[in-house]
């Protein structure tokens, strides 16, 4: 036989006790009561939220599921507490879907009143008109006010990461349309030496023997060592210095060339012991010409494979092409990540990576994941001022697949540890931050990933930690309670 509580049983629940004759009725009617043995799981987190329960004996522990393990987060033995659909007072077409957001075990034997949740939402609605109005407004204009400063977020670092996107693709592309110019400039000059050999200036038989000489440059070029100042110098003075001896005119203009090149003076006398007679001004700027224009096109190159990293980095790091849930490889997103943001991040700070390479790859929404590594790597050089060492670090523990971010700034201020998390606190000056970044990344790890976001903070060593299942549940679009 079903237990029913009577209206003066429910008078005595501090949630009903100033409700009318009427109303207590009504509860009566349609509740009752239910209980559970120690140990029994009374609801589940991520069911439909389709009851609504009032605790009337013994004690229950709710939890939350974060990083793949149950961690219980409050235990009460007070009678009256309540859980499960909290938010009845919604409109039924939002009601209807929300879910349950934590798991409630019963820890002794327990008796709840329950209540059925699209029967009492609509009489809470009936019954409290202002007060479900106010409720409601205060419901959805908190989550309008976070999705729009959200988005305005979004926006923002978007913003700030596109100037450093074209910044950062000027550069190479200036250096690309300079090299061009010069080099079409050299090939010209090279035509035009090319013809005065032709003239008659080289006996032609002894070509292919300077075309060898060629070549033997080119490859130089590829191998030419980096040089410091002095001993650029240096050897700039011995080549202009070889170029006079040997007749060759305006020796100290063609000297650094050479030198650029990777020739010295070793490879000039070895190239005068194979080519008797052909060292000419005509012949040696020929040379000069053909190893400039060598290391003018690994100029261009470099430049255009410059933009195309930085293009494929944008590609990686806004998924435009990908699919919103797909099996993601973190590196690459922590590497597009780093190299979208390398403006910010500037000369003095020190970037240090260590991944675990052997972490297989993780279902996940990746264009989330990197505006989680945005708002960490951000934040970082945000504490360092600008100057530090930010160390990128991946590790599996247990279950998980663990990135971290850390800085050698001041630290967070233990009295502020407690509050990092909350929605709209920030430390930052006022205009440069909307506090939503941790809030934002940590519903991104926790809610939708299933994961944790921790830290751990003291003076020159913070690292805020992304724990990531790796077996992840498949994806799920549903509007959670709370």
């Amino acid at each position: 036989m079903t237990e029913r509580l009577t209206a003066d049983d429910l008078r005595e629940l501090f949630l009903f006790e100033r409700l009318d004759a009427d109303q207590l009725a009504w509860l009566a009617e349609h509740g009752q009561v239910e209980t559970a043995a120690a140990g029994t799981c009374v609801l589940r987190e991520g069911d439909p939220a389709e009851c609504f329960s009032v605790l009337l004996d013994g004690t229950v522990a709710l939890c939350r599921t974060i990083g793949g393990d149950r961690v219980e987060v409050n235990r009460t033995d007070h009678r009256g507490a309540y859980f499960g659909a909290t938010q009845v007072y919604l409109e039924a077409d939002v009601a209807s879907k929300t879910i349950y957001q934590m798991t409630v075990e019963s820890i002794t034997d327990t008796r709840f009143f329950r209540l059925p949740a699209a029967e009492f939402g609509q009489v809470v609605r009936a019954w409290f008109p202002m007060a479900v109005h106010l409720l409601e407004g205060l419901f959805f204009g908190m989550q309008n006010a976070q999705a729009t400063v959200g988005r305005r977020e979004r926006l923002l670092a978007l913003g700030a990461l596109s100037a450093g996107l074209t910044h950062e693709l000027n550069n190479p592309a200036a250096a690309a349309v300079r090299a061009t110019g010069a080099l079409r400039e050299r090939v010209a000059g090279m035509r035009h030496k090319l013809a005065m050999l032709a003239d008659g200036a080289i006996d032609p038989a002894t070509l292919p023997a300077l075309v060898k000489l060629q070549e033997s440059a080119v490859e130089r070029v590829a191998k030419a060592p980096k040089l410091g100042p002095m001993e650029t110098s240096d050897r700039e003075d011995e080549v202009a210095d070889w170029l006079d001896e040997h007749g060759v005119t305006g020796g100290w203009d063609l000297a650094p060339t050479l030198v650029a090149a990777g020739l010295d003076v070793e490879w000039l006398d070895e190239a005068a012991a194979l080519c008797a007679g052909l060292v000419t001004e005509a012949a040696v700027r020929w040379l000069a010409y053909t190893v400039e224009t060598e290391s003018l096109m690994n100029e261009i190159e470099d430049a255009t494979t410059r933009v195309s990293t930085l293009v494929g980095a944008a590609k990686q790091y806004s998924q435009l092409d990908r699919a919103p849930f797909q099996e993601v490889d973190v590196h690459d997103l922590l590497d597009s990540t780093v190299v979208m943001l390398g403006r910010k991040i500037g000369d003095d700070v020190r970037v240090v990576k260590d991944y675990d390479r052997s972490l297989p790859l993780l279902s996940g929404y990746a264009a989330e994941l990197n505006q989680v590594w945005t708002n960490l790597i951000d934040n970082a050089i945000g504490a360092m001022g600008g100057s530090g060492t930010l160390t990128v670090r991946t590790f599996r523990r247990d279950e998980s697949a663990v990135v971290e971010i850390g800085d050698t700034g001041p630290g967070i201020p233990p009295e502020l540890k407690g509050r990092v998390f909350e929605p709209f606190f920030t430390t930052k000056p006022v205009g440069d931050g909307t506090g939503l970044g941790l809030d934002i990344s940590w519903r991104i790890v926790v809610d939708k990933h299933h994961g944790d976001l921790r830290f751990e903070s003291a003076p020159g060593d913070t690292r805020f930690q992304v724990w990531l299942p790796l077996a992840a549940p498949p994806p799920t679009e549903r509007l959670a309670e709370g």
